[in-house]
């Protein structure tokens, strides 16, 4: 599975992608959030107001529910204005 991060996200965690293999309890955007928060300092700070983390999986918009599984292309950023 192949993380990207975005904006502020990618400074708090110090990279801007990188290729990941969760457990396969790992099913849902919300599981693979709990997972990536666990994995240490910076990404639990990264993901301490997910509120605000909007995702994407294959490049679409995705909710807390929608599955993800190995293979997949998930984005990590906050919200975006235009102007």
């Amino acid at each position: 599975m192949k993380i990207l991060y975005f904006a502020w996200l990618k400074g708090k965690v110090g990279t801007a992608e990188e290729e990941v293999s969760p457990p396969a309890s790992v099913t849902t955007v919300a599981a693979l959030l709990d997972w990536l928060e666990a994995r240490g300092p910076n990404y639990a700070a990264a993901l301490a107001r997910r509120e605000v983390v909007r995702v994407a999986v294959n490049q679409e918009y995705a909710n807390l529910e929608h599955p993800v599984a190995p293979g997949d292309e998930v984005a990590l950023f906050p919200p975006v204005t235009g102007g």
